[in-house]
């Protein structure tokens, strides 16, 4: 889209006008810095605030932007007094009082993903869900690529969704947080899923009833709904008067589901059978449903179906999701340091057809522990513990497996090599946020990997 359309559509569903406006960023991170790009682009007089004194991506934005107007240090009342309108980080809440104050006094909220809705043309996907958004997101991608289209895959996974706009893409992927939607108007997506609701980001959401109702907020508009008819809460999201595309690997009758046939169990679309699930490289049922949702986009968008399986049995799946990271002495060690809530540590677990020893631990961002006991007690031989809130998840197992505690990942991985026999697992899913001990889950995962690649020598 030219500059001229771009500008309008700000003017008609935000009030922003380029020649009067003046924007307030908050947060220097990622989200932040490309916000200020796309306002400097269209030559919207901006400003941009940061609580911490020293953002990690300070000098690479003054490197970019010298001459931007920057707050650090905390949220400076003068700027958000002069606030016609706000692009606030997904990283903040919006509950600051800054924010709130300058709402207050009439500035307008608006999100990164609506000021990217109001510069496209062609379509775009939108997936959120507590798990596996990652991994849908990326499958569609090479499923888009593999069909021979132009893609530009991000949001919350990798690039910020402004900075895609630099491509000349023919749709657009996004990954979406409820952080993300919980501050989007006017998105309407082609095509749009949630994978599913469990407990996660409670510190920042009311309760689960309001977190489920941000992730709703992806079918706002009137594109095609994929819906998971295994999650209950998702599946009460439907919309009768929309086009709905359904998927289940439960054997519900769903559009896209798995079949067995003959010993062997295949991904279907109605009566037509796809490809069998063993050709899918990817451990777990929970990436059986990740293919299922990919698919239904696919076919959502138009996408021919022998290209996304293709592109399936292509998908090597993501760093630091189900990733295996060797096998010393008969025992397989798997990096799952992205499972940063339950449901994706349960995910994990219910993949397993035996038991395996759990490594979990960290900051649990006020989830209830005690969900986790049923698959804990069913799938997991012995667990080590560390962490912030290790003592929340013992107390919650109460003693229905043995526990271990351990003071950081090195040691948690010792003795897990201690407790595992030949033919068994070791699990790193750590049902928790990272930033109590590392600088985010790729920093666990690098360093579990590390870790247990030492113990060969």
């Amino acid at each position: 889209m030219d500059k001229t359309a771009i500008t309008e559509l700000l003017k008609k569903n935000f009030a922003l006008d380029p020649q009067s406006a003046k924007v307030l960023v908050v947060g220097l991170g990622v989200t932040g810095i490309s916000a200020a790009r796309y306002l400097q682009d269209l030559g919207i007089k901006f400003a941009i605030v940061d609580s911490r004194a020293k953002p990690p991506l300070m000098e690479v934005f003054t490197q970019q932007m010298p001459d931007a107007a920057v707050f650090t240090g905390g949220f400076d009342e003068a700027a958000f007094k002069v606030a016609t309108h706000l692009v606030v980080s997904p990283g903040v809440s919006l509950s600051e009082k800054a924010i709130t104050k300058a709402i207050a006094n009439g500035a307008k909220i608006i999100s990164d993903i609506d000021l990217f809705a109001c510069s496209v043309d062609v379509p775009i996907v939108a997936i959120t869900g507590s798990n596996g958004k990652s991994t849908v997101t990326t499958m569609l991608g090479e499923m888009v690529r593999e069909s021979g289209k132009r893609v530009g895959v991000g949001g919350n996974l990798g690039t910020p969704a402004l900075d895609l706009l630099e491509r000349d893409a023919e749709l657009y992927v996004l990954e979406l947080s409820s952080f993300q939607l919980e501050r989007t108007t006017v998105f309407n997506a082609a095509a749009a899923t949630v994978l599913n609701v469990t407990a996660d980001h409670l510190d920042r959401h009311a309760d689960m009833a309001g977190y489920a109702e941000e992730k709703r907020r992806v079918f706002n508009g009137n594109g095609v709904m994929v819906i998971n008819v295994d999650d209950p809460i998702v599946n009460e999201m439907r919309d009768r008067g929309r086009k709905v595309l359904t998927f289940s690997v439960n054997g519900k009758n769903a559009n896209f589901y798995l079949a067995a046939k003959a010993d062997k169990e295949y991904l279907m679309h109605n009566d037509t059978l796809l490809m069998p699930l063993a050709e899918l490289p990817l451990e777990g049922r929970h990436n059986a449903a990740n293919a299922l949702a990919a698919l239904a986009l696919g076919v959502a968008i138009g996408l021919d179906e022998p290209s996304m399986c293709r592109a399936l049995r292509k998908f090597k799946g993501l760093a630091h999701r189900m990733q295996r990271v060797a096998e010393i002495r008969g025992v397989t060690w798997v990096n799952d340091s992205k499972a940063t809530n339950i449901g994706a540590c349960m995910a994990a677990l219910q993949g397993y057809n035996r038991k395996v020893i759990l490594i979990a631990g960290g900051d649990a961002k006020g989830a209830d522990m005690n969900e986790l006991t049923p698959v804990i007690k069913e799938k997991a031989k012995s667990v080590v513990l560390m962490g912030k809130d290790a003592g929340l998840i013992e107390q919650a197992l109460n003693g229905c497996v043995p526990v271990y505690s351990a003071e950081n990942i090195v040691q948690a991985v010792q003795i897990a090599a201690n407790l595992a026999d030949a033919g068994e697992s070791v699990l790193l899913s750590p049902a928790c946020a990272s930033l109590d001990q590392f600088k985010n889950y790729q920093d666990r995962g690098e360093k579990f990997t590390k870790a247990v690649l030492e113990l060969v020598a």
